[in-house]
């Protein structure tokens, strides 16, 4: 007779969804969410802290892009955004269509290099790449209501994931590159990383122009 496995372990997804559905304390959550499903596998206290700190240790870089975000308030608070606006309002051929384009192959062509900290909404999109494409704007539409502003400021953000998501898969040792190459695998089909970087480089190419349309439609409605 077969043993089922025992869905105590999986308490610890329970508390995620309950934590974030009451909008707790997200590091609270993943703590009690760690604990839950630690105890659900029989795990002793003193071991789930050990597991904790060890999974902290050895992942301790995934906190270094945080430690950038003073420096950008810094540099907000010393009129980062303003010089921004100020600069393209003197280049007429800056268009907020043409700042954004140039950042998505920015994006995708450093996340292909396996750079994704370098660029993102906390780095660069809010304090630069929003600021200066509402600037080109309203420069160019004087009459842009808060609705054409926060259309801009949304394109910015979707400019900044689409580079991202599409970019980082061209890189070889990025998570979703193994997390593929695993589930494949596991499906009985044998892949190679390198084979999969290579066909996410025409996914990515369609991905820009695919966003190139959007961007130069968003500029014509205007």
């Amino acid at each position: 007779m077969t043993t089922l496995p025992s869905l105590w372990p999986l308490a610890g997804i329970a508390l995620v969804v309950a934590g974030f559905a009451v909008r707790a304390n997200p590091l609270a959550v993943v703590v009690a969410a760690a604990f839950g499903a630690g105890l659900g596998a029989g795990m002793a206290v003193p071991d789930i802290i050990a597991a904790l700190g060890k999974a902290f240790v050895q992942n301790r870089y995934v906190s270094v892009p945080w430690l950038v975000l003073p420096v950008i308030g810094l540099m907000e608070r010393a009129g980062l955004q303003e010089a921004g606006r100020a600069l393209i309002e003197r280049t007429r051929s800056a268009t907020s269509a043409r700042i954004l384009l140039i950042y998505l192959g920015f994006r995708q062509i450093t996340a292909a290099l396996g750079l994704t900290q370098i660029a993102g909404h906390a780095q660069s999109v809010r304090p630069l790449i929003a600021p200066m494409a509402e600037a080109a704007a309203v420069r160019d539409d004087p009459a842009l209501d808060d609705a054409g502003r926060n259309r801009v400021k949304a394109m910015a953000a979707a400019t900044d994931n689409v580079g991202l998501f599409f970019g980082e898969d061209i890189f070889l040792a990025i998570a979703s590159i193994l997390l593929i190459k695993g589930f494949l695998e596991g499906a009985g089909i044998v892949v190679e990383p390198l084979q999969l970087s290579v066909w996410a480089i025409p996914t990515a190419l369609t991905a820009f122009a695919v966003h190139g349309v959007r961007l130069w439609r968003m500029g014509r409605r205007r």
